[in-house]
């Protein structure tokens, strides 16, 4: 038995932890009604070089290492009804990568409404204030 050996580095060694916060669109099991949500994630950026002490299988394993997104949050609390729920699990991984190419919202319903053929939606026209909020305040010191 050796006892010279190293150790192989821990995976922390290889990465810069970024704690980060971004929305979410969660819809609630109870009241049923979509809102966004703050949630918390880790960045894990993949260091630029090397760390110290590091044999082989350690360098092997860094030329294969991709920055991450790690989510720390389980559940929300529903802004509607106050009911706490968990997030669905399928994204608590998520490599930096793969965010990249994603369309935001805005981008895709525009994509969506050009494939279509419709217009752009034209914003909802205010009604006009009652005569009572725009006549000049008159007698009042």
């Amino acid at each position: 038995m050796s006892y010279d050996r190293g150790m192989s580095l821990d995976e922390r060694a290889f990465f810069t932890d970024r704690p980060e916060t971004r929305q979410g669109k969660y819809t609630c099991p109870k009241c049923r009604r979509t809102n966004d949500y703050p949630i918390r994630w880790v960045r894990r950026v993949k260091k630029d070089r090397l760390p110290g002490g590091a044999d082989e299988g350690d360098r092997a394993r860094f030329a294969k290492l991709k920055d991450y997104l790690l989510r720390l949050d389980e559940d929300v609390v529903c802004k509607a009804c106050g009911k706490k729920f968990e997030i669905p699990s399928q994204h608590s991984l998520m490599f930096v990568d793969q965010l990249a190419g994603l369309p935001n919202d805005e981008e895709l319903e525009a994509e969506i409404r050009a494939a279509s053929g419709e217009t752009e939606p034209e914003p909802e026209a205010k009604p006009a204030l009652p005569a009572r909020f725009t006549r000049k305040p008159t007698g009042w010191k």
